[in-house]
């Protein structure tokens, strides 16, 4: 048997940091290390060994409930690879879901980014394309709302328009070019 190990020795080893070390063992991935008498942590080859697992199951994207799950079946010698398997596919299936989401992303944001002129005009087909799918324009003070208005309080007759306004695209487009401009611009 090896001596033990310091928490900067196990780390090295096991290639994850001594604050991930901490993190592991205060949520009950990690068992509580060993203790000198004076208080520090003191490692083995088991936990490096753990410690190993628990970065090698991060490096493929498990959660740590995932992980606490897999550390489990790797300590129960009942275990079947069946369970194993099964917590592996429900994984890659979930990852290969999340590709299809990014793929769907990637290919709309190139159509988009293609599709503005990227110009000193103002108008862009980005801001268009976008504004089509919206239901319609956010009341006053919803989220967005202050950080495309630039200018001073709005007048009692501009609140109202804003209120007012219908859910089609031009109106839309309209109603935000408003808000840029600021009182009395229309």
């Amino acid at each position: 048997m090896s001596r033990p190990m310091n928490i900067g020795e196990a780390a090295e080893a096991a290639g994850v940091s001594t604050k991930m070390i901490r993190h592991y063992e205060q949520i009950g991935l990690l068992p509580a290390a060993a203790r000198t008498d004076s208080g520090y942590r003191q490692y083995g080859e088991r936990d490096v060994s753990l410690l190993h697992f628990v970065r090698q199951s991060r490096r493929l994207g498990f959660s740590m409930d995932q992980i606490a799950d897999l550390l489990g079946l790797w300590s129960n010698d009942r275990r079947t690879s069946r369970e194993v398997k099964a917590l592996a596919q429900g994984h890659l299936d979930a990852l290969e879901e999340k590709m299809r989401e990014i793929a769907e992303m990637q290919q709309t944001l190139k159509k988009l980014v293609g599709s503005c002129h990227g110009n000193d005009e103002p108008h862009c087909a980005i801001l268009d394309e976008l504004a089509v799918s919206s239901p319609e324009a956010p009341e006053p003070g919803a989220v967005g709302a202050k950080l495309v208005r630039k200018t001073g309080p709005k007048t009692h007759a501009q609140k109202a328009s804003v209120r007012e306004a219908p859910s089609v695209h031009a109106d839309l487009m309209a109603w935000t070019r408003s808000i840029h401009a600021g009182p009395g611009h229309h």
